[in-house]
């Protein structure tokens, strides 16, 4: 333990650093999400195609796979940028693809009757899926939308292989490749840190299940 305690303030480093990564995925993924979730549900043929499109071939690709593209398929097409930048845009990207489809089942689950009554005052569809539909879908759908979030947290530990520093992951490659500290200690501490940061999520998404059904 010796190891986590004199490299405290490197793991404190980390942990913000994933905190803040996360931050940025998860409102880049839940706008993109729910973005493609109006595509999956348009009366718009070609709309309804891409969005399932989309998600058929994300959701079936490995994360890695998702990585390697923007960190290595992109500059060799012209886009360049920091490492930091692809990774977090390749795991909004593979995220946003569950998001989607947890806010897609949501608005399945909302009464037709809301979308009809709001098609009767005028409202077109955008309007009525904006104003009337999605709040009620968005409510319904938290707690699958909170396990897509511990589950994008846990992915992010992915990103440090890909070279993007400052987050958990790269605090072990610091401590074991460069310092030559041993795996075991170094690694149970960005454990630790991962835990610190699920946990919390967890307990809460158990506290708004348990508010979603007391409401029904």
């Amino acid at each position: 333990m010796g190891v986590i305690t004199d490299n405290l303030g490197l793991y404190a480093d980390g942990l913000l650093g994933t905190l803040e990564i996360c931050g940025l995925v998860a409102v880049a993924a839940l706008l993109l999400g729910i973005f493609l979730a109006g595509f999956r549900v348009s009366p718009v043929p070609p709309l309804r195609a891409v969005g399932t499109v989309y998600v058929t071939l994300v959701r079936n690709c490995p994360l890695t796979i998702v990585l390697f593209v923007f960190a290595f398929g992109l500059p060799e097409v012209g886009i360049n940028g920091a490492y930091i930048t692809f990774g977090v845009a390749g795991l909004t990207v593979y995220t946003a693809a569950f998001v989607c489809e947890a806010v897609r089942s949501g608005i399945g689950a909302v009464d037709a009757g809301q979308a009809e009554a709001a098609r009767a005052i005028g409202l077109t569809f955008s309007q009525s899926l904006r104003l009337v539909v999605l709040p009620q879908a968005l409510w319904a759908v938290l707690p699958p939308l909170g396990s897509v979030a511990i589950a994008m947290i846990k992915n992010s530990a992915i990103l440090g292989a890909f070279g993007v520093g400052g987050e958990l992951y790269s605090v072990a490659n610091t401590l074991n490749s460069a310092r030559g500290e041993p795996a075991l200690p170094v690694y149970t501490g960005v454990v630790i840190g991962y835990l610190i940061i699920i946990i919390p999520a967890g307990l809460l998404l158990l506290m708004m299940e348990k508010r979603l059904k007391a409401t029904r």
